[in-house]
């Protein structure tokens, strides 16, 4: 019967040293919920039209969270075609600014194909993967001339038109106006060339009349001669 109270007695010191369960209240549960939830992921700051646009993988490194860039082909495929955009002429400079839309694959670099009637076109420089935008210079007045925008990577360079120029597509047509110093040179001549044949008709009339003489004159002299 002795043991008895000393096991009560052990049981209630190990009892004691056990700590107790506290109640969680409904905050901490919400204050849980908020750390274990995983925000849907966004995505880069990416445009395909934007000029100097930074590759998207680079995009991805900064951020604690990686964001989501657009599918792009296999680089072992040649890129697909880029998409022509907006072609702004400036014909008193003989030159056009030409804005292209990257294709959905992986590119290394972009140059310009310039045709003038039925010749080989005239190709531009190479630019790099960033730039969405190119000058083309030495266009003449009243030209007509057929851009296109060709993109390469390692695999091969992205397929140009042979025939017609589809909606959408890397192709354009450029109609380059007359300068407006020419349209008032010509106006001028016009003007000059009218003002001289004027002169001359009404020189070569006045000539006549005085040689032949004025018919209602004539006509007035012969009356009173009779």
């Amino acid at each position: 019967m002795l043991g008895s109270p000393c096991i009560l007695w052990l049981l209630a010191v190990t009892l004691s040293l056990i700590p107790r369960a506290q109640p969680m209240a409904p905050q901490d549960f919400e204050e849980e919920e908020e750390d274990n939830t995983e925000w849907p992921p966004v995505r880069c700051d990416y445009d395909h039209c934007r000029h100097l646009q930074v590759p998207c993988k680079e995009l991805q490194r900064p951020g604690p969270a990686a964001c989501l860039c657009p599918g792009l082909s296999s680089p072992a495929q040649p890129p697909n075609q880029p998409r022509l955009g907006e072609v702004r002429i400036v014909a008193e400079e003989g030159r056009a600014v030409v804005h292209w839309c990257a294709p959905f694959s992986p590119v290394h670099h972009y140059w310009l194909l310039l045709w003038e009637g039925s010749g080989d076109p005239q190709k531009g420089p190479l630019l790099n993967a960033t730039v969405r935008r190119a000058e083309l210079k030495g266009l003449k007045p009243g030209g007509a001339y057929v851009v296109c925008v060709v993109a390469a990577n390692e695999a091969g360079e992205s397929l140009v038109p042979r025939a017609g120029i589809p909606a959408f597509g890397p192709c354009g047509r450029l109609s380059v106006p007359p300068r407006p110093l020419t349209l008032v040179h010509a106006a001028v001549g016009v003007g000059t060339a009218l003002a001289l044949l004027s002169c001359s008709v009404l020189t070569w009339h006045f000539c006549l009349r005085d040689r032949w003489g004025c018919p209602r004159r004539a006509t007035a002299r012969a009356a009173g001669a009779l």
